[in-house]
């Protein structure tokens, strides 16, 4: 199955979350909202929440139940949070739209920056293999060789380092890949109940427990807690505070993201000398040479 473009499904919940919101503003209950939303195909999950409400769900537990990407369970966080508290529905939508679109635009900027190396990982990673096919078209007897004692063994070290390679430099770009959706989403989510009127340690519980109930991955709110110190401190709203300090998080991971690509090209030097030419030798020239010592040999004896 084709892979879906980076940020595809950040944009899609994206679009949810804002349709969701207008129609939540213009008056429509949450029912009727969601149920317009999957009427107008704005997203699949839309038809599973509609029909586990009609079955008695809250629209909060109908999501987490249909919720099969942390995208769309960082709606349901939202949505818990917002109605634990108080605050406008619309309004926590919106901000959560402007997360995804921001890791949207991240995805795409790490992909095309990713790009490079891998395509370069999975571009040395069958240079043993090319070398076998190589060996065998100049002539060498690689099946010969690999009967010998010598030949076995080289054919199967250069195997295993082959194969150690390919896993090494694999595990390399899914490290770089790999991060979270939505940065810095234990802000936006006290933000939302601070929103709604919810006491500073209230507010933090709602988003701890909403990120618990919905499994997305606990941040460390260290950031959140020093907006809440220092809005505490200097009498001003802690609303504005952790919704700058969100958008500073999502523009440090999109640079986070950018270094990591780069840094990449320089780590995959490493199984590429440890693993990958080793494997090239012992596949393609230890044959080769193994099979003119032998034809050297027949020919003196």
């Amino acid at each position: 199955m084709k892979r879906p473009p980076p940020g595809a499904e950040s944009d899609r919940v994206a679009e949810l979350a804002e349709a969701l919101a207008v129609m939540l503003d213009a008056g429509l209950s949450p029912r009727s909202a969601w149920g317009a939303a999957a009427e107008h195909g704005v997203h699949p999950v839309a038809d599973r929440i509609v029909a586990g409400a009609a079955e008695g769900d809250s629209c909060a537990a109908a999501v987490r139940r249909a919720a099969e990407t942390d995208e769309l369970r960082s709606i349901g966080a939202a949505w818990r949070v917002a109605e634990s508290s108080g605050a406008p529905l619309g309004h926590a939508l919106r901000t959560l739209a402007e997360t995804l679109r921001d890791a949207a635009e991240a995805a795409r900027e790490a992909e095309v920056a990713l790009s490079g190396p891998r395509a370069t990982a999975r571009l040395m990673s069958w240079l043993p293999a090319c070398g076998v096919v190589m060996a065998a078209a100049i002539g060498t007897d690689i099946v010969g060789t690999a009967l010998s004692p010598a030949g076995a063994v080289a054919l199967a070290g250069g195997a295993l380092l082959m194969l150690a390679g390919r896993w090494w430099m694999r595990a390399l770009v899914a490290r770089a890949t790999a991060r979270s959706p939505t940065p810095d989403l234990v802000a936006e989510l006290i933000a939302i109940g601070l929103s709604g009127g919810a006491s500073t340690e209230g507010a933090r519980r709602l988003a701890t427990d909403a990120l618990r109930e919905y499994g997305l991955r606990a941040a460390d709110d260290g950031s959140a807690r020093r907006m809440l110190q220092l809005a505490d401190s200097a009498g001003v709203p802690a609303v504005d505070l952790l919704t700058a300090s969100a958008r500073q998080a999502r523009r440090s991971a999109r640079a986070d993201a950018r270094r990591t690509a780069a840094a990449l090209g320089v780590r995959l030097m490493v199984p590429l000398g440890v693993c990958v030419l080793p494997s090239f030798l012992l596949l393609a020239v230890a044959p080769l040479l193994l099979s003119l010592l032998s034809s050297t040999a027949g020919g003196l004896g």
